[in-house]
């Protein structure tokens, strides 16, 4: 078994590295002067069992090409398999036709991974679970619920929780979580008028006088979830918290997070942090190189992973 790491996010694969106690694989990337990617693996990989770990986050063109092209060089290096290790997955967004002439570029992605030499994939939190469908290779797709579900049973009581979904299409995440915890599920109903401008309509569910948790699978603009905290708070919550696994948070994202009523913006590693989010003050993160490691762990052992996805690692 072999670690192979690309750019987009080495402070984890260092961390999942650790916890496995197994080093990285030496190897380079380097830029010609035209930015063409050029991927140098310095160790045999011959016969060998690899994890090529890199997340598709900004900026995602590059970080995918590193990925494609590593994983080119260990298939030409006679690697005898490599699962590509995506925490976060670039382009789920585009998991359909939202209009007209418009591409579905997860399936593209998906196709691009698989035929640069990917025989497995293992992700986190994908936006759709039915780009699992896209691959026609093995796909694990894990979930942070579990990380998230003991960290908040660190955190709160839970006499008074409400977990809430940002919208109609988080709740089966919010409800799983909800039932973890048992309590209470409160959905937020929104229109979205244009990509990344949203509008709160109304609240499902009572909020008033409860610890409100937000839980999303991924923060941009974050827009949605500040404009949702607002609604929670002005409906008579007490108190508002978002966990979220993936925090792309671009552009004025995280002084839009530090301005919000949310008391905590709490998020895996799955995206390394940026200095704005590393001295946020209402913004943490915490870490998800356990789950990932020991996932990476049974694939290599041929042992189940499924029951990693109703247990805390460790």
């Amino acid at each position: 078994m072999k670690i192979l790491t690309g750019n987009s996010n080495r402070p984890l694969a260092e961390a999942i590295s650790a916890f496995l106690n197994l080093p990285l694989t030496k190897a380079s990337v380097r830029r010609f002067s035209d930015m063409e990617i050029f991927v140098e693996i310095d160790e045999n990989v011959r016969g060998e069992d690899v994890f090529m770990f890199q997340s598709t986050s900004y900026p995602a063109n590059d970080n995918l090409m590193e990925l494609l092209i590593a994983m080119d060089a260990l298939k030409r290096g006679s690697a005898r398999r490599i699962t590509a290790v995506i925490p976060y997955y670039g382009y789920a967004r585009q998991d359909r036709k939202s209009g007209p002439r418009t591409p579905i570029s997860a399936k593209l992605v998906a196709n691009l991974i698989t035929v640069a030499g990917a025989d497995r994939v293992l992700t986190l939190d994908l936006h759709a679970a039915q780009i699992q469908g896209f691959f026609d290779i093995p796909t694990d797709n894990l979930f942070a619920a579990p990380v998230f579900t003991k960290d908040i049973m660190e955190r709160f009581d839970g006499t008074d929780l409400t977990i809430v979904s940002p919208d109609v299409g988080g709740v089966l995440r919010a409800r799983a979580i909800a039932k973890r915890l048992d309590a209470d599920l409160a959905i937020i109903d929104k229109r979205r008028e244009r990509a990344g401008v949203s509008e709160v309509m109304h609240i499902i569910g009572d909020v008033a006088g409860r610890r409100c948790i937000l839980v999303d699978d991924i923060i941009d603009s974050a827009g949605t979830l500040c404009n949702a905290a607002t609604a929670l708070m002005d409906a008579g919550a007490k108190s508002v918290a978002a966990y979220v696994t993936h925090g792309v948070l671009s552009g004025g994202a995280v002084a839009r997070v530090s301005a919000s009523p949310l008391d905590e913006l709490v998020m895996t590693d799955s995206i390394q942090a940026t200095e704005a989010v590393r001295v946020a003050q209402n913004i943490r993160q915490i870490p998800i190189a356990p789950l990932l490691g020991e996932a990476m762990r049974r694939i290599s052992n041929e042992r189940s992973v499924s029951s990693l996805f109703d247990l805390p690692p460790g």
